[in-house]
């Protein structure tokens, strides 16, 4: 990766977090958006090596253009976009729950990946570059008090396609990434509620975030190449065992 501009959305913790990481690790120039400016100040400073820091609400398309041109403008194009940034609340069920949070979470869920797209993608036609988006199992299976949550997630998945079908002929690489069950705070918020059973699950069986990470990476070289345009799930042991996560 070294040379190349990685842009991750919810960058300020969890899997956006060990993804900035892993990807400055490999050599790559990291531009990290968040919400929280401080958070990702914070991680960048950490990172070095020409880290962006771009306070930046996924659900704003406005904010989210004008971060994708700043990074083009101060590293020179984008190669990467990593649509990670989610939210699951609110947790409850349809009849009680609030329409104003519903509808926030389908402005960062599935309204922030388009964003994301529609600002990169002219970024990397005729040129080149991966856009891989962040999902869930919940995008294909429902779960009770998930309803914003598992409906936004699906419609991302679906745009990812979509993207592809369109941008796959110029150039584009699109994907993306359903990691199973993560060890972030967003699990802490799932138990919290004892709402349907992954609230119930013991938390010795998420994952590490560096294991989702590390598979973004991967997905950025050749080992994606068989995946375009598809959805990728860490829960499939051969997967873990191509990134290298397991024996």
């Amino acid at each position: 990766m070294r040379g190349k501009v990685v842009a991750i959305t919810g960058a300020s913790r969890g899997i956006g977090a060990a993804a900035a990481r892993i990807f400055a690790a490999a050599g790559a120039r990291v531009a990290l958006l968040a919400r929280s400016g401080d958070a990702v100040g914070a991680l960048a400073a950490e990172l070095g090596g020409g880290a962006l820091a771009l306070a930046c609400d996924m659900g704003n398309a406005d904010q989210v253009a004008a971060a994708m041109d700043t990074i083009a403008s101060q590293c020179g194009g984008l190669d990467v976009l990593i649509g990670n940034a989610g939210v699951i609340e609110p947790i409850a069920r349809i009849s009680d729950c609030d329409p104003a949070a519903w509808s926030a979470a389908v402005d960062i869920n599935l309204k922030g990946v388009f964003y994301g797209m529609r600002a990169a993608i002219p970024l990397m036609r005729g040129k080149g570059g991966t856009i891989i988006t962040v999902s869930s199992g919940a995008a294909h299976n429902p779960l009770e008090g998930w309803s914003a949550y598992c409906a936004s997630k699906a419609g991302a998945a679906m745009l990812t396609r979509a993207a592809h079908l369109e941008e796959g002929g110029n150039g584009l690489r699109i994907m993306g990434l359903s990691p199973g069950t993560v060890a972030t705070g967003m699990q802490v918020t799932i138990k919290a509620s004892g709402i349907n059973p992954v609230s119930q699950l013991d938390p010795a069986v998420h994952i590490p975030a560096d294991w989702p990470a590390r598979t973004l990476l991967w997905m950025c070289g050749s080992g994606g190449d068989a995946h375009l345009g598809q959805e990728i799930s860490l829960r499939d042991d051969g997967i873990r065992r191509a990134v290298g996560l397991i024996a």
